[in-house]
């Protein structure tokens, strides 16, 4: 549950804070007539996230054998090199609300306001595209509480949105950001190692060793799994946050902690500008 909670809080929260500035913006300026635009676009952009999502999801679900195993591994590619890329873009963004402002004004210069309603649209409608990409991807990992993960993080994050823009500015949004940013790492590199693990079973990438160890525990007497094996309870929460495998191949392994070397080394230099000024 935590991963989908994790990426539907930041999506939701990101559309919030959009939506939030440009009515902000809007009230400011005295042009809350325009307010009704912004609304529409939300709300189009809304609904063909759900249909995007609705499409999405019924093409995954068509996919069998070494089909699926290969959609699955590429999938899993696509969702980590998305989310590090937000991750990513996301640090270099200091001034988010000023440049949301900036063009929203440009929008506002113009006879009409379909562009206002163009940039409401497409940002909601970008990280719902982003946020289904990141859901199918949670659940092929673990599917268990996708939904109430993604329930909680959508209430959550209008809530901390709406608390934002009523003034409680103590909120520190940028350490939300850094925190969850952390989590999101590790569930990226999982998704390498996931994806990986697909593509072993696909016949496409060789494992180099089949098994670097394995810990996972025997199977019990009913059947049913021990906790700390990958597919018990607590493994499978470990799964999904961190890409916990009991059994792992040498290039899982390999790819994985290549990953997380590579994105903490770009973290810390991202950083290190901020630090020198300060």
């Amino acid at each position: 549950m935590l991963p989908s909670f994790v990426i539907t809080f930041r999506e939701v929260l990101e559309i919030t804070l959009v939506v939030g500035v440009v009515l902000s913006y809007l009230n400011r300026t005295r042009q809350t007539h325009y307010n009704q635009i912004v609304y529409v676009g939300l709300g189009f952009g809304v609904v063909a996230s759900i249909i995007a999502g609705f499409l999405f999801f019924n093409i995954a679900g068509s996919f069998s054998g070494r089909a699926e195993e290969i959609f699955e591994g590429a999938m899993m590619f696509v969702g980590a090199g998305v989310l590090t890329y937000m991750i990513f873009w996301m640090m270099r963004q200091k001034q988010i609300a000023q440049k949301i402002e900036h063009r929203v004004a440009k929008q506002m210069d113009k006879p009409h306001a379909y562009g206002l309603f163009l940039l409401v649209f497409v940002s909601v409608l970008r990280e719902g595209i982003e946020m289904v990409i990141f859901l199918n991807v949670a659940s092929l990992v673990s599917a268990n509480s996708v939904l109430l993960g993604f329930i909680l993080g959508t209430v959550l994050a209008v809530l901390l949105g709406y608390l934002l823009f009523k003034g409680f500015r103590k909120i520190s949004i940028k350490h939300f950001f850094n925190v969850t940013s952390l989590v999101l790492i590790f569930f990226a590199a999982g998704l390498l190692a996931h994806g990986v693990h697909e593509f072993h079973e696909a016949h496409i990438l060789p494992p180099l060793i089949d098994e670097v160890w394995n810990i996972n525990p025997p199977v019990l007497a009913d059947g049913s799994y021990p906790l700390m094996h990958d597919k018990g309870q607590i493994g499978i929460l470990l799964a999904g946050i961190f890409g916990y495998n009991g059994n792992p191949s040498l290039l899982e392994l390999l790819i994985y902690l290549a990953y997380l070397a590579l994105v903490f080394l770009i973290w810390k230099r991202l950083n290190l500008p901020q630090r020198v000024k300060n």
